[in-house]
């Protein structure tokens, strides 16, 4: 039977989402986990990538397993949270039909970029980008405005990023007040590899005056990745939201 995990993981010591060769990351822990407690082999399927230090408040994956004599849902769910590391925390347990891919399935995607401005939170270190000014707010909302609708974001991308087109549906996308300074949300129907950092980077130099809204534009239509900025770092960036279509998730009870 095929399931749906989700969970949340703090990405600061893992080499990314999908498992790697000889290097740690969130899969290759959730998979060990998920065949320890099942006792039997599991390879899990995440609804997206995450880069080496990014995070996840809501993160989704589907495996297929037989349950044991006696293992129900919540005993399943139980037994994961005492077997995962304490940065990867399952959150809810539910199956799903045979045709549901955490990928596939999955209609939108939200992510959130934290700023803290003007003053540092040593809390708050391997979660979000210091600025020691406050950038231009209006600016960069200007700025992100452009991007919502369907484009191409090439310009946006990481050179070799193995997909067969750059097209994207944003459905949202700016800056907003957040305790200590700023975050900023992004929602698409899909993402390329680097997209989301690219564009924080590339937004923050609209917000340092070094690039004009109009010049952001004309970037995005360029398609000219060499004209970008640079991408923001990893720490504080967090995919938060995983959404599917009606009745591919069950509602959450209580």
């Amino acid at each position: 039977m095929r399931y749906f995990l989700h969970f949340a993981y703090d990405g600061t010591r893992y080499h990314g989402w999908q498992v790697q060769p000889n290097t740690l990351t969130v899969q290759a822990e959730v998979d060990r986990c998920l065949s320890q407690v099942l006792r039997q082999p599991i390879h899990s399927l995440g609804s997206g990538r995450t880069d080496t230090g990014v995070h996840a408040s809501h993160q989704v994956a589907h495996f297929d397993a037989d349950l044991p004599a006696g293992m129900t849902l919540e005993l399943l769910l139980y037994r994961l949270r005492r077997s995962l590391p304490t940065d990867i925390a399952p959150l809810r347990l539910h199956p799903v039909a045979d045709d549901a891919h955490a990928r596939f399935s999955a209609e939108e995607r939200s992510y959130e970029y934290f700023v803290l401005t003007p003053h540092p939170d040593p809390f708050r270190r391997d979660h979000a980008l210091h600025l020691d000014r406050t950038p231009d707010i209006a600016a960069m909302n200007e700025a992100a405005a452009y991007l919502v609708g369907q484009f191409d974001f090439t310009s946006f991308s990481k050179v070799k990023g193995g997909v067969d087109h750059y097209v994207c549906y944003l459905y949202e996308a700016g800056w907003h007040p957040a305790p200590g300074g700023l975050v900023f949300r992004i929602r698409a129907n899909r993402f390329v590899r680097g997209m989301v950092r690219l564009v924080v980077g590339t937004l923050l130099e609209v917000g340092r005056g070094k690039m004009t809204p109009r010049q952001f534009q004309e970037l995005l239509w360029s398609q000219r990745r060499v004209d970008a900025g640079g991408a923001a770092p990893a720490r504080g960036l967090f995919l938060s939201k995983v959404e599917y279509g009606p009745g591919v998730v069950p509602e959450a009870e209580g």
